[in-house]
């Protein structure tokens, strides 16, 4: 899509992956741009984007015709907080629909608190299965701006956050889905509410269809804040038995009651995603397969169908999805004891998600990070009963001790010193061994972000694969010497 941007004058906030890819786009486009980030030193990156650097102080709005904010930086936070109401104010999103070089393509959006990188992925998965030239892109992969400038891409499976759907006015998917909704980024956001309604944002403008997640205050969300097309299908996505317009999973199939017709059809089955769960000796006996991963599955399937795709392409798509790094992946065994990583749960309620099928006493927890302003005494509750024991790292632990001393009084509970990655880890990694006895699982899932200690969610979940396996290469020696 043509948007001329010839001589318009845009300020980027923020240098991180997104600014950086905002600001090239704006250039190639004939922007005049200039780059705002925290320190007005002189930043390695001005040269090679080939646009001035200045502090957030520095800005002059009357010198200005656009703002694209990136997602680190907060509505409430100077100059966005000025600009706001005074000069056009974008997000990388809606830059990228604005700029995107083939209107035609299917943009397949969803969003949610937990589970948003998986669902994604499994939908570019799907597609591609069927034939279709499809990216999974947004708050995961290449930034949504650079993606959409590569016309041969059919699909476009995007993962919006909150952060980028606040200032996306435009946006028109083909089909969105709103998967589940729980406190979060409640630092970032000023309420709970506020943070739904920009969640809510992402069936604004939906052709096709707009999927929720099980829960009925879903509906109701999108029935107050969004403005889908009044053609959009509604459809419902559940781990039960689905009545007429859902998509739900009866004797370990996957029926669609959405598209097909009142009697449903088989469109895919549970055992087409049963590689991706957890090991069956890390489960609970009988457990069935993971509920949150079976919602992604149904929520990737639901946007799919509304993308045009059908046929054995759903299944063939989910046998060859494989879960990406740092999401509940085994990286590790030694003797019984199983070693998960999660680092990508950054919130209470991806956590909780992760404990789903565990027997009880049978998981040694590696939490901690900055929290955001979320309380984890509701997570602690819910989970209590599946803790072995507890290792809790992060610059403030209490967030995490005061829950488990309240609500799990008799789980064993180690805090780690604050100190350099490495060493953080590694002593979060042999305490969790020791309390772990010989067996179960040793499971990081932070519940909170990695920004206190760690670069990102992936250093940390580098981090803890690099501990497991200094754990388990002495024994591999001794082994191979005592041979």
């Amino acid at each position: 899509m043509s948007l001329d941007l010839s001589d318009v004058r845009v300020a980027v906030l923020g240098l991180g992956v997104s600014g950086q890819a905002s600001a090239r786009a704006l250039r190639r486009g004939g922007a005049v741009v200039t780059l705002v980030d925290d320190d007005a030193a002189p930043h390695p990156d001005a040269c090679r984007l080939g646009a001035p650097v200045i502090g957030g102080r520095d800005l002059d709005l009357d010198e200005i015709d656009l703002v694209v904010a990136s997602p680190g930086w907060p509505p409430w936070r100077a100059p966005l907080s000025a600009a706001v109401g005074r000069v056009d104010v974008w997000s990388e999103v809606e830059l990228a629909w604005r700029t995107r070089a083939r209107p035609d393509a299917a943009w397949l959006c969803l969003t949610g608190t937990n589970g948003k990188t998986t669902t994604v992925e499994m939908t570019g998965a799907i597609a591609r299965a069927a034939g279709r030239r499809a990216i999974a892109a947004g708050n995961v992969g290449r930034p949504l701006v650079e993606a959409v400038s590569d016309p041969t891409i059919d699909v476009f499976a995007c993962e919006l956050s909150s952060f980028q759907l606040h200032f996306t006015h435009s946006l028109a998917p083909t089909a969105s889905l709103l998967l589940n909704i729980a406190p979060d980024h409640l630092d970032w956001h000023e309420s709970f509410d506020e943070y739904i309604r920009d969640k809510a944002r992402v069936a604004d403008g939906a052709e096709r269809a707009v999927v929720v997640g099980p829960d009925a205050g879903l509906g109701r969300i999108v029935d107050r804040w969004a403005h889908p097309d009044p053609a959009a299908r509604r459809v419902r996505v559940t781990p039960g038995p689905p009545a007429r317009g859902e998509l739900g999973v009866a004797d370990c199939v996957i029926v669609d009651r959405a598209w097909a017709d009142d009697t449903g059809r088989e469109v895919a089955a549970i055992a087409d995603i049963a590689h991706l769960a957890p090991p069956a000796n890390a489960r609970q006996a009988g457990a069935d397969m993971p509920r949150p991963l079976v919602l992604d599955a149904l929520g990737a399937i639901a946007l799919a169908r509304a993308g045009g795709v059908d046929g054995p392409a759903i299944g063939a798509g989910l046998r060859g999805f494989a879960l990406g790094e740092h999401r509940m992946s085994i990286v590790g065994r030694d003797g019984g004891i199983v070693y998960i990583n999660d680092s990508k749960a950054t919130n209470p309620h991806a956590t909780e998600a992760d404990f789903d099928g565990f027997a009880p006493r049978s998981v040694v927890w590696i939490a901690g990070g900055q929290t955001k302003g979320t309380s984890m005494d509701a997570l602690v509750r819910a989970i209590g009963g599946t803790l072995r024991g507890a290792v809790v790292i992060g610059k403030d632990r209490t967030p995490f001790t005061g829950p488990l001393r309240r609500h799990a009084p008799g789980v064993p509970v180690v805090e780690v010193p604050d100190g350099d990655t490495d060493r953080v880890m590694g002593s979060a990694v042999r305490e969790a061994r020791h309390l772990a006895q010989g067996s179960g699982v040793v499971l990081l899932a932070p519940a909170a972000a990695s920004w206190d200690q760690f670069a990102s969610y992936a250093e940390r979940g580098k981090a803890f694969v690099a501990a497991v396996m200094d754990i388990e290469e002495p024994r591999g020696r001794e082994a191979h010497h005592g041979g």
